[in-house]
C-alpha cells in the first residue's frame, strides 16, 4: 500500500504529529479532529466526520484517548463501521483496553475489514522525528501490507501477537514507563533537599543499577529547566495506569507496585498538573516536599516566558 490513501481520525497531541510525519513522507492523508483546525494545521485535507473519512480511505489510524472514544468512533452512528468497505485495514494507535480491542477486531472482521492494533511509544520528540516503536497486534500478513504507511512515523514495529496483543504489550511498557517516572521524580527531589549536586547524581545513576528512561532522557533536561513539553499529560499517565491495572487483573495478577505511580500521577493532579506534561510529576512531590524545585533557580533580573518554572 506505498500509494494508499490514509485517513487518520484523532489529530491530538500525537496523532497531529504523526500525521505530519505522512504528510512529508509524501502520503495523501484525509483528517478528522474534534478541534476543527487539527487537520490542516497537520497538513491533512480536513474531513467533516469520521465516516468521510473511512469513506475516502484506503487505510484508517487511530489516534484517540480510550477505549471509549476508539468505541464511539468505531460503531457509533455514520462512524468506521457503518461507512467501511471490505479490503480497508484499521490501525489503531490509541492507549486502549485489549478486551475492547478484540471485540472491535471481531466486529470489523465480519464486514471485511482487517483491524491491527499498534501501541505506539517514544514520546513527542520520536514522533516528530518519525521515530516511534510500534507493538501490534493482528494480522501479520496485514501488518506487512500497510508497513509503507507506518514507516513513516515509526523506527521499530514489533509483530507481538494476535488481536489486542499490541494494545497489552503496550500497558505493560506504560505501567514500567510510569514506574521510572514517579520513582525517579522522587529520588531527584530527596537529593536536591540533601544537597547533592544532580547532574552528578544523573551521572552516577545512568553508570549503575538504577538507570532507567527517566534518569538517560528525561532528567538530564529536567535539571535545565525542560520539561519537554508536548507528552503525555499527567491526566493520560494515570488513565494508562489505571487501565494497566484492571488489566492485569484481569490476567490474575496482583499488582503490587501501581500504588507508587498512581499515587504520584494522582497527586500531580490534585495540585493543578493534570493537564500539563507527565514530567510535572516531580514539581507535585516537590510542592508536597518543602516547595522544592530540581530545576534551575529563577534569575529575577531575567524576563520569564510564559509557561516557564514557577
Amino acid at each position: 500500500m506505498a500509494t494508499a490513501q490514509v485517513g487518520f481520525i484523532g489529530l491530538g497531541n500525537m496523532g497531529g504529529r504523526m500525521t505530519r510525519c505522512l504528510v512529508r513522507g509524501g502520503a495523501a492523508v484525509i483528517g478528522y479532529d474534534l478541534v476543527e483546525t487539527a487537520a490542516a494545521a497537520a497538513g491533512a485535507v480536513p474531513a467533516s466526520s469520521p465516516g468521510d473519512v473511512v469513506e475516502a480511505s484506503d487505510v484508517v489510524l487511530l489516534s484517540l484517548p480510550d477505549s471509549r472514544a476508539v468505541e464511539q468512533v468505531v460503531l457509533g452512528d455514520g462512524g468506521v463501521l457503518a461507512r467501511s468497505r471490505p479490503g480497508q485495514v484499521v490501525v489503531d494507535l490509541s492507549t486502549a483496553a485489549p478486551s475492547s480491542t478484540r471485540r472491535l477486531s471481531t466486529t470489523l472482521a465480519e464486514q471485511g475489514v482487517d483491524y491491527l492494533d499498534a501501541g505506539i511509544s517514544g514520546g513527542a520528540a520520536a514522533a516528530d522525528r518519525g521515530a516511534l516503536t510500534l507493538m501490534v497486534g493482528g494480522s501479520a500478513e496485514t501488518l506487512a501490507q500497510v508497513r509503507p504507511v507506518l514507516d513513516h512515523f515509526s523506527e521499530k514495529v514489533f509483530h507481538v501477537g494476535d488481536s489486542g496483543a499490541g494494545h497489552a504489550t503496550k500497558l505493560l511498557n506504560n505501567f514500567l514507563n510510569a514506574v521510572s517516572l514517579a520513582a525517579t521524580a522522587e529520588v531527584m527531589v530527596a537529593a536536591r533537599k540533601a544537597g547533592l549536586d544532580l547532574a552528578t547524581v544523573l551521572e552516577v545513576l545512568n553508570a549503575s543499577s538504577g538507570v532507567n528512561f527517566a534518569t538517560t532522557n528525561r532528567f538530564p533536561h529536567i535539571i535545565q529547566g525542560d520539561y519537554l513539553e508536548g507528552g503525555l499529560t499527567n491526566t493520560l499517565m494515570l488513565k494508562d495506569v489505571t487501565l494497566y491495572c484492571e488489566y492485569v487483573s484481569s490476567l490474575g495478577v496482583t499488582s503490587l507496585n501501581s500504588a507508587g505511580p498512581v499515587a504520584s500521577f494522582g497527586l500531580a493532579r490534585a495540585l493543578g498538573y493534570a493537564d500539563q506534561i507527565s514530567n510535572r510529576v516531580v514539581d507535585a512531590i516537590g510542592d508536597v516536599s518543602g516547595g522544592v524545585r530540581v530545576t534551575p533557580p529563577i534569575d529575577p533580573e531575567q524576563p520569564q516566558q510564559p509557561g516557564g518554572p514557577t
